[in-house]
């Protein structure tokens, strides 16, 4: 009789109901990858539709699918030169795909959900608090407030230093326009600039520099950790003590030294290429632009279709790791690259486990980060795989830039960074749809994206498994 009580009356049960029903049925990661989608989508229509976006002709359907992703995925790739190409209003709304982009739609629709009165459903609760259960103090239902006011405070912090910075060039008028897309574009490691050359023609601007470096690793480290480290203020100043979690330590030390060993490498590699005709301070300050921009910012102030080979090798790489977890950057995070170095470290001494901080890592976890690692190298393989198919080909190759070019591409788009070698506007019809899906699964995450696709396992009766046999390695 309770089964009767729960479906709907008779009259009901129609289309509605079976969407509701469906709607009910999908997991976490099904909701979160679909919700990015339908942004994406939604953003592609916009392009097609909306007026009074560009200053000359529309973007064909590739194109807006294109740019759509490029701003929901945070990567800052482009087809079209976004200051020229689009008008202010054009600009603006690439902008708002961005912000929600880099918020996340779960982000918006919790705190929509708080402001109507209404308590998370579990599954939601699943979806805005992912990951929070690493630390105790944090309330995962108030986390979603805490990422709206500290990212509106942060973007008006550096709203108005960024309006400072360029005053003296643009005006009180155009400067503002340029600061406000440019904080936003920062802080949600996008990339996007209103400028055609990005930053590079602000290299001897110091302070302006230094601002958005400061957007871009603070919206990097993730909104755990900074909700965290407030926690730690508070409680340091009421109880005088507060053991940070090992995930914030290792974000914090992690993205503290890849910083510092990125500052000396790539102006130790650029000083007399790219850098040269600068003074000093200014080759400190670029190459100190060059070590944080890779992770997954985006913007440039040197042209990368000239630094030296060892310098795009290092991007690459530094591409790859990308930001902190929960945080608008992408790649595979920097807890991943941290935890393989620790596990590599554990079993050359010999230890059966991985430990930090006088804390033991759940081998579930390296697990995971071993699989996150596997998959993401996997994809990237295969899509230079494809590029060297579908921009090699015949008619193409006379006119294209050098395999590295592609290869370059597909980390920055699989990581979500943007920068590109110039050959994103070379790119074939396949090759910009194979970029598209790279920005997607890389904004979602490879391992939510394979859990969104993978069907339910199926339980087997008694706990049976197959005898064990080794396997011989190396």
């Amino acid at each position: 009789m309770s089964t009767s009580s729960q479906q709907p009356p008779p009259g009901r049960r129609g289309v509605l109901w079976r969407l509701w029903s469906w709607w009910r049925s999908l997991s976490p990661p099904q909701l979160f990858v679909g919700a990015f989608l339908t942004l994406i989508l939604a953003g592609t229509v916009g392009f097609m539709t909306l007026p009074g976006l560009y200053a000359g002709p529309p973007l064909n359907w590739v194109d807006a699918l294109f740019t759509a992703t490029s701003a929901v995925c945070v990567t800052g790739l482009i087809v079209v030169d976004t200051a020229t190409y689009f008008t202010t209003w054009g600009q603006a709304y690439v902008l708002l795909l961005i912000q929600l982009g880099g918020l996340g739609i779960i982000s918006f629709t919790s705190v929509i959900l708080a402001a109507l009165g209404q308590r998370l459903s579990l599954r939601h609760e699943q979806l805005a608090g992912s990951g929070t259960s690493l630390v105790d103090d944090i309330d995962y239902r108030a986390l979603t407030w805490a990422i709206l006011r500290f990212t509106f405070v942060a973007e008006l912090i550096g709203g108005v230093l960024l309006y400072a910075a360029w005053v003296p060039r643009f005006g009180w008028g155009g400067a503002a326009w340029h600061a406000v897309f440019h904080t936003v574009s920062a802080f949600c490691n996008a990339g996007f600039s209103t400028f055609t050359t990005s930053l590079e023609g602000f290299q001897a601007n110091l302070p302006l520099l230094m601002v958005v470096m400061g957007l871009i690793v603070v919206g990097g480290l993730g909104f755990l950790t900074l909700e965290e480290l407030n926690v730690w203020r508070r409680k340091r100043r009421a109880e005088g003590r507060f053991r940070l979690s090992v995930h914030s330590q290792i974000v914090l030390g992690t993205t503290a030294f890849l910083i510092v060993a990125g500052w000396v490498a790539f102006t130790a590699f650029e000083w007399h290429n790219t850098l040269a005709g600068m003074s000093v301070g200014e080759r400190l300050v670029n190459g100190l632009f060059a070590s944080i921009t890779p992770r997954t910012a985006g913007f440039n102030t040197i042209d990368y279709a000239q630094v030296e080979t060892e310098t795009n090798f290092l991007t690459i790489v530094f591409m790859m790791i990308g930001g902190s977890p929960g945080s608008t950057a992408g790649g595979i995070k920097t807890t991943t690259f941290a935890l393989l170095g620790l596990l590599a470290w554990s079993r050359l001494q010999g230890r059966p486990t991985t430990s930090i901080s006088s804390r033991t890592i759940p081998e579930s976890t390296l697990q995971k980060a071993m699989s996150l690692f596997i998959g993401a190298f996997g994809i990237v393989t295969v899509a230079i795989f494809v590029f060297s198919v579908t921009e090699f080909g015949d008619g193409v190759a006379a006119g294209a830039a050098p395999f590295l070019s592609y290869m370059f591409e597909a980390f920055s788009a699989f990581n979500t960074v943007g920068l590109s070698m110039s050959a994103t506007g070379t790119l074939t019809t396949p090759g910009r749809l194979c970029t598209v899906v790279l920005m997607f699964i890389g904004r979602v995450g490879t391992l939510t994206f394979v859990a969104a696709m993978a069907r339910e396992p199926k339980r087997i009766k008694g706990g049976f498994r197959y005898a064990y046999e080794d396997v011989s390695i190396g």
